[in-house]
């Protein structure tokens, strides 16, 4: 059976959005660039393509990497596993995407919240690069930020195709690891006793979906970034750092960071050109015509209610991550009086809130949470959520 079929209905069906292109020269009048050389309209427009697993602080790293831009007319493209854009939600939050009187404007970012770039390459990611074809005077660099679920592998053989293959290139496969998931041992569901059982019978696969999209994702990676380091003391950084070190070639960096604070020279103008390569690099999938993905081991619902406060919305969370199989929590909460949007993020049990922005006028002000795991049921889950914020109002 398809993965999408563990969708809810409404994430099954694909659309095509606007095309926004984000531009840090967007004070410059728009004649500023009509003297762009014939040798700038043919060059390839380099590529990066930031991975890695839910929560790992993918989004966080767009958002720094747009912040310092410098002048860089960049074109956004976020891919989500679910129903909700979340992510491109959070990116126009922090002003991008908005003009100085904080009004959306055109041309910055390209959201697709219909599933995993990898199953969907042809169908979602190439009508994107066509039009980013047409617009290529007017963009300097393009950043993808797939799903946490996704497999970079497929994505990065699409830049062969020849529509595009003249147009792009992989300028580097970034791969973001969650430093204290990796230390937990979230990836594998025993690292001891599966590594065992591999020395035993090298032909067996004992492997987890979770430790597969783990390799899956480090073994496509040009450079792998260790986040959040403020979490994990120096002997941890560096058994995580090991572990990394077993997945990736001998050539590609792992640097360390916290909350995606890194130099722009870091995460771009790699020049890896990785579309040439990606065929060297073993994967559990194949290809790109591979599609036993796994992703129909895991399930993408929504939760909504009344938020009493801050508190109260994270303790019923929190419960339901302890009752279920849920590896990400990702919403926005409207708090009683309060005139900003509350955006909560959730990695396993840990939790971080913060607000980002106003409500609009005629915003409809609402409390929705995206989960994200395994045999997940609406429907059960609501009633524990709304069952969980009524015990925690009684005790407030």
């Amino acid at each position: 059976m398809s993965w999408l079929h563990a969708l809810p209905v409404a994430a099954t069906s694909f659309s095509v959005p606007v095309f926004r292109l984000f531009n840090s020269r967007a004070h410059e009048s728009a004649h500023s660039f009509d003297g762009i050389t014939m040798q700038n309209s043919m060059r390839k427009i380099p590529v990066t393509v930031v991975t890695g697993f839910l929560g790992s602080g993918k989004t966080t790293l767009l958002r720094h990497i747009l912040q310092h831009a410098g002048g860089k007319r960049i074109a956004v493209i976020v891919n989500e596993f679910g129903e909700l854009g979340i992510d491109g939600e959070i990116l126009k939050g922090c002003g991008i995407g908005c003009d100085e009187e904080g009004n959306e404007t055109e041309g910055q970012l390209y959201e697709l919240a219909n599933g995993c770039l990898c199953c969907t390459v042809q169908e979602e990611f190439f009508p994107v690069m066509e039009k980013l074809v047409e617009r290529r005077d007017q963009i300097d660099h393009v950043l993808i930020e797939t799903s946490g679920l996704a497999l970079p592998k497929p994505l990065v053989q699409a830049f062969n195709w020849p529509a595009i293959k003249n147009s792009f290139t992989v300028d580097a496969v970034v791969t973001v690891v969650d430093g204290p998931a990796a230390a937990s041992g979230q990836f594998a569901d025993n690292p001891v006793a599966v590594d065992a059982q591999r020395k035993a019978d090298p032909n067996l696969d004992h492997e987890s979906p979770l430790h597969e999209l783990f390799e899956d994702q480090l073994s496509a990676a040009d450079l792998v970034i260790l986040n959040k380091t403020d979490l994990l003391d120096d002997a941890q950084q560096g058994a995580v750092e090991a572990l990394i070190r077993e997945e990736i070639p001998s050539q590609v960096k792992v640097v360390r960071a916290h909350k995606g604070q890194l130099d722009l020279h870091t995460l771009l103008g790699l020049e890896a050109a990785s579309e040439a390569t990606i065929h060297l690099r073993h994967d559990h999938h194949g290809s790109a015509e591979d599609a036993d993905h796994h992703h129909d081991e895991f399930d993408s619902v929504v939760v909504e209610a009344q938020a009493p406060s801050r508190e109260a919305v994270i303790a019923a969370l929190q419960s339901l991550v302890e009752s279920n199989t849920i590896y990400r929590v990702k919403g926005f909460a409207a708090l009683p009086g309060a005139p900003m949007r509350l955006v909560i993020q959730g990695v396993g049990r840990r939790f971080d809130s913060y607000f980002d922005r106003r409500w609009q006028a005629g915003e409809t002000q609402r409390s929705r949470f995206v989960l994200i795991g395994e045999d997940l049921d609406q429907a059960a889950l609501q009633r524990a959520f709304d069952s969980a914020l009524k015990t925690e109002a009684q005790q407030a």
